[in-house]
């Protein structure tokens, strides 16, 4: 039976390529959820507040962005849409900046790193977007009248109730979601299986199995997921008071009608 050489992976250069994808994988994988989530608000207010026209938009972004496969976006930002930027733009990108440094020794202000952060953001953004509504959805459209009976506008309808409860209805899958996200990140930090396969190859150099490389990788993610998962489901909204508010909704609309 072959035996694993545990010191050639965990020690030396190997171990830097490792830990440095991976603390670059999560870097990514904050920035990636800060956009989709940004977009997600932006773009399910159009959806309720923008009439018509609003919807439109938002049935073509998700259409067009959900039904893309995600490499084919990835090597678009990468590739096409970055020489679209002024020359200006990428040499700024481009030079080094030592506040771009996060922990780690990740680089965040690279085009490598802004793609990837972007690409999975509106990525993601089109499913948080259908997973939301669907929790908005379900909140009852008593609970919108009474709102409105108590003088509610449609932003604040939005931020104080259908909101708060969408994301409760709708927070187990906006989590795998974002746990999806994690994931394909880490295929984002490589632009594509050369670069993967490259770093295997620097790996095998230093005298150390790919296998053993994998397994640290595959052992470090699913720790990170698994993790991930649990402090996201902590943070979501609360059923308790969700519930409550539920309750209090009908006794107010019933005080204002009387």
């Amino acid at each position: 039976m072959p035996t694993l050489d545990w010191q050639g992976v965990l020690t030396g250069q190997p171990l830097q390529w490792i830990l440095s994808g991976f603390l670059t994988t999560l870097w990514v994988t904050i920035a990636g959820m800060i956009i989709a989530s940004a977009f997600a608000l932006l773009f399910l207010l159009l959806r309720l507040a923008g009439g018509n026209t609003g919807r439109r938009i938002v049935s073509v972004w998700v259409s067009l962005f959900r039904n893309t496969p995600l490499l084919v976006q990835l090597l678009f930002w990468y590739f096409a849409a970055w020489n679209w930027l002024p020359l200006v733009v990428r040499d700024a990108i481009n030079a080094d900046h030592s506040w771009s440094i996060l922990p780690g020794n990740v680089w965040w202000f690279t085009p490598e790193f802004l793609c990837s952060a972007w690409g999975l953001g509106v990525f993601t953004s089109a499913f948080l977007i259908e997973e939301i509504e669907s929790g908005l959805q379900a909140v009852s459209g008593g609970q919108r009248q009474a709102a409105l009976a108590q003088g509610f506008s449609s932003w604040s309808l939005f931020r104080h109730i259908l909101l708060p409860q969408g994301l409760a209805n709708a927070w187990q899958p906006v989590v795998g979601q974002y746990l999806n996200l994690m994931k394909l990140s880490s295929l984002a930090s490589g632009i594509g299986f050369a670069e993967l396969t490259y770093q295997v190859r620097q790996i095998e150099s230093y005298n150390a199995h790919a296998l053993e490389a994998f397994t640290v990788g595959t052992v470090l993610y699913l720790l990170t997921g698994v993790l991930l998962g649990l402090v996201l489901v902590k943070l979501g909204p609360s059923t308790t008071r969700r519930s409550q508010r539920s309750a209090q909704m009908p006794v107010a609309s019933g005080s204002e009608n009387a």
